[in-house]
């Protein structure tokens, strides 16, 4: 199959119904080469198809194991800060929090071993200019999440999260304010 075919499939997805991308993700995996596509799409971020792509994806690692993603870990973590329409940045989140659980796991998984030390950087860049940026809530919900389980692995992460949190963060949305005060939580146990 080729990358015209998997376009074809999400120009079909009228909305990011469950059911839409649901179809479109059983597509992509029965053909496993059209991931590496999909992939592509998701940060052509001149081609609004890269909102669809992402949505799909995401449902992929959502659904179907984070372990779709890993082949392509260098692609993605090099491309997440370039992604800039809102409905694909929450989709990128979602996968980057599902990444940071994975590998802060107890249990081995081979997200440990596919994700490297420049990937997690990348991802932590990315996720504290998501959260000094506007973003919609659950791209800030996911990311602080994804933070703080990476900061389990990196010292440095939770001091600057949780005065990002206490200084802008838990003053803006009842949302943000939840998720803000759960994490400054789990923080301080932590600590």
């Amino acid at each position: 199959m080729s990358i015209d075919f998997l376009i074809t499939v999400l120009k079909n997805m009228d909305n990011p119904a469950r059911v839409n991308r649901n179809n479109a993700a059983n597509i992509v995996l029965e053909q496993p080469e059209l991931v590496n596509f999909l992939v592509e799409l998701t940060f052509d971020t001149s081609n609004k198809i890269s909102i669809k792509a992402a949505w799909v994806l995401e449902w992929i690692c959502t659904h179907h194991g984070i372990n779709n993603i890993h082949l392509y870990l260098d692609i993605f973590t090099e491309n997440i800060s370039k992604v800039y329409f809102d409905s694909a940045i929450r989709p990128c989140a979602k996968i980057c929090e599902h990444l940071a659980t994975a590998y802060t796991s107890k249990k081995e998984n081979d997200t440990k071993f596919n994700l490297t030390e420049n990937h997690i950087d990348k991802i932590v860049e990315t996720g504290f200019d998501w959260l000094i940026t506007d973003q919609k809530i659950a791209v800030r919900a996911y990311t602080m999440t994804t933070l703080y389980l990476f900061g389990l692995h990196k010292s440095w992460i939770h001091p600057e999260l949780k005065h990002l949190i206490s200084t802008k963060i838990i003053h803006e949305s009842k949302g943000c304010k939840a998720r803000g005060t759960k994490i400054l939580e789990l923080i301080s146990k932590h600590s």
